[in-house]
């Protein structure tokens, strides 16, 4: 999810505490096995329909309680109080008519992947009625049927150029975002190990 007020510093927050309810109390309480396929493509359509509605508790639960949300702009948000605030106290502040929607997901038991589509209008004073439309992809991490981790893969200079942002502020962003990749250890031992090579992969599950 790219957010529209990249701008803004990250504010950690104090929420009140939130767990699984409804659904995800059958999918996440008393979970005795492994996520099927079918059951991954329920959870992401639970989730972003949760993300559309703007209730940052009902979002929180579909993560554990340890869950680290890789967002593209604030940068990681830990534990579901946070992941709460992030959709609640900043996102829908900021944008309105927001939309999310996963196409093609794959799933392993652990690990997910998926295509995206999202759209929001702006209600930031300078770009307030700006339309955006931006695609991504997404990773998870998923544990006793929650999201225990989340990454995303987006091209938000894209959502930029639609919102009309300067290109001084553009280039600023975008040095923040090299940062944050380079920076990863991930990147790092990719960026150690010599042109050929290939990072040891765990076993495929059967």
């Amino acid at each position: 999810m790219l957010l529209p007020f990249f701008w803004q510093p990250f504010q950690n927050c104090r929420c009140a505490s939130v767990g699984p309810t409804g659904l995800l109390q059958e999918i996440g309480s008393g979970w005795d096995g492994d996520m099927t396929g079918d059951e991954f493509s329920r959870l992401l359509n639970d989730f972003t329909h949760s993300a559309e509605s703007g209730d940052g508790a009902r979002f929180a639960a579909h993560f554990t309680e340890d869950a680290v949300y890789y967002d593209y702009i604030y940068g990681a948000h830990r534990g579901r109080a946070e992941i709460a605030h992030m959709m609640q106290g900043l996102f829908h502040r900021d944008a309105t008519d927001y939309r999310w929607e996963m196409f093609d997901p794959v799933f392993d038991g652990e690990k997910g992947y998926a295509w995206s589509l999202s759209s929001f209008t702006s209600k930031i004073p300078q770009f307030a009625g700006q339309h955006v439309v931006i695609d991504g992809m997404s990773r998870f991490l998923v544990r006793d049927g929650l999201i225990a981790e989340y990454r995303e893969s987006v091209n938000g200079g894209v959502a930029m150029a639609q919102l009309g942002v300067d290109a001084d502020r553009m280039a600023k962003v975008f040095k923040r975002w090299a940062g944050w990749l380079t920076e990863r250890p991930d990147t790092a031992d990719y960026l150690a190990r010599p042109t050929g090579s290939r990072a040891k992969a765990g076993p495929l599950k059967t």
